[in-house]
């Protein structure tokens, strides 16, 4: 399953062109000072990209959000250097998933001198990880491919925030209530257009759709487990192209920050084609150019879907 960064160093807190589900640029009402005006109360440190997103848009211009996965890089393999570490201990709030999704940054937490939130505490319904691949991870992390779920992440957010910075809480509360109706209204789409498919099982690269599949009735096969970077067997890769075959499936997901290969290989070998499902646990440079949101990923997501699915 899976999620590297828009960033603060590439600017995805700048509007995008695609979606601000918040509408917010830091602004709590009509006649509050501009963006540029707003002095920064908080600042934060975000482990990857999901976290940076929900960061931006709960706290607007008072907070400043470093991301710690560049784009492009896969956040499971994240490695701090010396001014990561010193970030997250000087942070006022640092956001990372625990449960061993990016351990560089749980033995880093230790030393924060700010509030440390590990954003996977306390949630529900987090089921033991698929797969038998020695990743470390104790859950499945990738929970904001659920949009409510995400939506649970982002009130924690917003919880955090306001208990660092008491004087703004209720502008941290508002523009996370506004990111909230955004996903759920993202879940409607997704729930409206996965409907009625012709098929149900989607064959991914590594197994990062779980929460994905069992919100809107699908089934997921991973080439891999929790680790993109796992070598499935040969009996693994014999087993799904059996599968694929058998079920009439006619595209194996790829994704964007994980070498295509191995699916690549499969879908030749079942005669099959191939689409990018984005994992979001980070955008490319080319997404972080031409503007890609969390949004406007998940809805090409829900695009791909439909067509490969056969929806209608």
């Amino acid at each position: 399953m899976a999620i590297a960064a828009t960033l603060l160093l590439a600017c995805v807190a700048c509007p995008s062109k695609k979606e601000n589900p918040t509408g917010q640029s830091g602004t709590g009402s009509p006649g509050s000072p501009t963006a540029s005006a707003v002095p920064v109360s908080l600042h934060v440190v975000a482990s990857f990209y999901p976290l940076q997103e929900a960061a931006q848009l709960v706290g607007g211009a008072r907070v400043d959000v470093t991301n710690l996965t560049a784009p492009g890089v896969e956040p499971h393999d994240l490695e701090l250097t010396p001014d990561d570490v010193e970030a997250v201990a000087t942070a006022d709030v640092v956001l990372y998933l625990g449960q061993g999704f990016q351990p560089a940054i749980q033995d880093a937490v230790g030393d924060a001198q700010g509030t440390a939130v590990d954003l996977l505490s306390g949630l529900a319904t987090l089921p033991p990880p698929p797969g038998t691949d020695a990743t470390g991870v104790s859950v499945d992390p990738h929970v904001w491919l659920d949009p409510l779920l995400y939506a649970s992440l982002v009130g924690k957010v917003a919880s955090a925030f306001g208990e660092a910075d008491p004087a703004h809480a209720a502008f941290y509360r508002a523009n996370g209530d506004a990111f909230t109706r955004e996903l759920a209204t993202l879940n409607g789409e997704f729930r409206e257009g996965l409907r009625h498919c012709r098929s149900d099982l989607i064959v991914t690269n590594h197994a990062a759709f779980g929460y994905l599949a069992d919100a809107y009735g699908l089934r997921q096969e991973a080439i891999s487990g929790l680790s993109p970077d796992a070598e499935p067997s040969a009996d693994r890769l014999a087993s799904l192209k059996d599968l694929v075959q058998r079920e009439g499936v006619t595209t194996i997901f790829t994704e964007d920050l994980v070498s295509p290969k191995v699916a690549e290989t499969l879908a030749t070998e079942a005669g099959v084609g191939t689409a990018v499902l984005h994992t979001i646990e980070g955008l490319t440079p080319d997404e972080v150019a031409a503007g890609e949101t969390y949004a406007s990923l998940m809805r090409e997501n829900l695009q791909t879907l439909e067509v490969a699915l056969g929806c209608s």
